[in-house]
């Protein structure tokens, strides 16, 4: 049993893994959030909880009911559509229009509040109906076929998405000598505008 457990948190961890390493809005305010240094433990935990939430309801069997109501996916697709373009075109701004002193400086000051970044967080997260695709209905439908080692699948999925956002997150500190260029600054936006305007029209256009 013991074997079969760890086998069901494996693969829910190697799985969960798997579908949230990928260039997406989150995991790209993460990375700028762990670059400045700037409210780390907060958005890390936002998503990291976030999605732990979601699995969970996904294992419970939730999943099923989101797929017997798809207006509530074309009402968030919608949301989080317009959401991500408006941030995007922020992102662009800032690539024609630095902000003065906007690279990282050598005690990793950042600007904005620390109840902004939770907020654009918690919009990020719960705005993206990728987020209920992936945790809630595939996790969850994947979850089921392990039968009573559901939960140890989840529990795997769950550890998977608390590494990768700490990792993210703690480990853009790295490259915060490249980021006190100003022009890596640049650079960061333009991909994350160029990855923001474009999740956000697909996510309209499928709403």
């Amino acid at each position: 049993m013991n074997n079969g457990i760890t086998a069901a948190l494996l693969a829910g961890f190697g799985t969960g893994l798997s579908l949230i390493v990928a260039i997406g809005a989150q995991n790209a305010f993460v990375l700028r959030q762990g670059a400045r240094r700037h409210a780390v433990l907060w958005v890390v935990a936002i998503c990291a909880v976030s999605d732990a939430v979601l699995i969970a309801l996904g294992v419970a069997g939730v999943g099923a009911f989101v797929t017997a109501w798809p207006a509530a996916l074309t009402a968030v697709g919608i949301a989080g559509g317009g959401f991500l373009i408006c941030y995007g075109v922020l992102a662009a701004r800032r690539v024609l229009r630095p902000v003065p002193g906007a690279a990282l400086t050598a005690e990793g000051g950042a600007s904005g509040s620390a109840r902004a970044a939770v907020l654009t967080c918690l919009a990020m997260t719960w705005l993206n109906p990728h987020v209920y695709l992936d945790t809630v209905l595939l996790l969850g439908s994947l979850a089921a076929d392990r039968g009573d080692l559901r939960w140890a699948f989840g529990i795997g999925a769950g550890l998977a998405s608390l590494t990768w956002f700490s990792t993210l997150g703690y480990g853009a500190r790295l490259l915060s000598g490249l980021l006190a260029k100003p022009g890596a600054w640049r650079v960061l936006d333009g991909l994350v505008a160029a990855t923001m305007v474009t999740m956000g029209g697909l996510l309209l256009a499928r709403a």
